[in-house]
């Protein structure tokens, strides 16, 4: 059985709206280091705006495998990707730039979470997808981060 579930927050960047989308969709193996995360991640660009996220990760002592699907519009800075396998397979994930001033920006995020559990309560369900709220936005902090030491070099 599987429940679904929508989670959203928003991360301020430091840098221009056009700037910020492009750091984030410059896919890079070692991506997942900038998010403290341990694994790997092999790159497919399928077209221009589609490519295939192949990642394994470990989290508490476990490997998980997924395989993600990524859209890109670039003329309105958003993506998403669809978890096309993995733990939480057709979970969706929404990402918006938009530009607050000539230098700053932000992340207004989307996700839409699949959880497959029989057992799941509404109340465990509300758990999990703030777990996962928290889980994404402190990653996303991370970028923040990260992305803002690039653009101080790349100035």
């Amino acid at each position: 059985m599987a429940s679904s579930v929508t989670y959203r927050f928003s991360q301020r960047f430091n840098v221009p709206a056009r700037d910020a989308y492009e750091w984030c969709t410059d896919y890079d193996p070692n991506d997942l280091s900038l998010m403290n995360e341990k694994g790997q991640r092999k790159i497919q660009r399928i077209t221009d705006d589609t490519i295939v996220l192949t990642e394994v990760v470990y989290q508490n002592a476990k490997r998980i495998r997924k395989i993600k699907l990524v859209k890109l519009n670039p003329n309105r800075l958003s993506w998403y990707n669809i978890q096309i396998s993995g733990p939480n397979r057709y979970s969706g994930f929404l990402y918006e730039i938009v530009p607050e001033s000539k230098r700053r920006s932000k992340l207004n995020f989307t996700g839409f979470l699949v959880v497959y559990d029989a057992k799941l309560t509404s109340r465990r369900l509300r758990q999990k997808a703030k777990a996962e709220r928290q889980y994404d936005s402190n990653a996303w902090k991370l970028l923040a981060k990260a992305m803002a030491k690039d653009h101080g070099r790349t100035r």
